[in-house]
């Protein structure tokens, strides 16, 4: 029995130098990264929003009315760009010479303008009588300016008309 237990000793003290040579004979755990790379791209378009205050003249006495509007325009930046008017619903009504459609088929006579002089009429016309301009990502506010004209005694009552502000890019 005592042979035994030496052996048995003797195996165990084996096992433990196996074990012992084993942890100091296996290398450090070492952590590997790989990489890649990937592209990422877009492709923005110009483009662009226009929206509209209305333009109220208010009670019109016979002398000269004035009034104005806010054409707000937002494009992307470095997009040029040109805002029309259009002449209006009424029948007969130009860019030049626009009208308010009013009681018993009255007309009142108005004009809309792109500078505070009241001087240079504002059209449909590219290169000719729009506005131009050039986004920049934020919103761009221009002002309408609107007269009514003395010396118009029409019909008592509402007069309305509808203009259809563009922006062309």
């Amino acid at each position: 029995m005592k042979l035994f237990n030496s052996l048995k000793l003797s195996l165990a003290a084996a096992a433990l130098a196996v074990i012992t040579l084993g942890l100091a004979s296996t290398p450090a755990s070492a952590t590997t990264t790989v990489t890649t790379t990937f592209g990422v791209s877009a492709t923005v378009q110009s483009t662009c929003l226009i929206s509209a205050t209305a333009l109220a003249f208010g009670t019109y006495t016979g002398v000269v009315d004035t009034a104005t509007s806010q054409v707000s325009i937002t494009c992307t930046n470095t997009t040029p760009y040109n805002v029309a008017l259009s002449p209006g619903l009424a029948t007969g009504a130009t860019v030049t010479t626009r009208k308010m459609a009013g009681p018993s088929s009255s007309v009142l006579s108005y004009s809309l303008f792109s500078n505070s002089g009241m001087t240079t009429n504002w059209g449909q016309t590219t290169g000719t009588d729009t506005v131009t301009g050039t986004g920049n990502g934020v919103s761009q506010g221009i002002t309408v300016y609107g007269q009514i004209p003395a010396g118009q005694y029409v019909n008592p009552g509402s007069y309305a008309d509808t203009i259809t502000a563009s922006v062309i890019y």
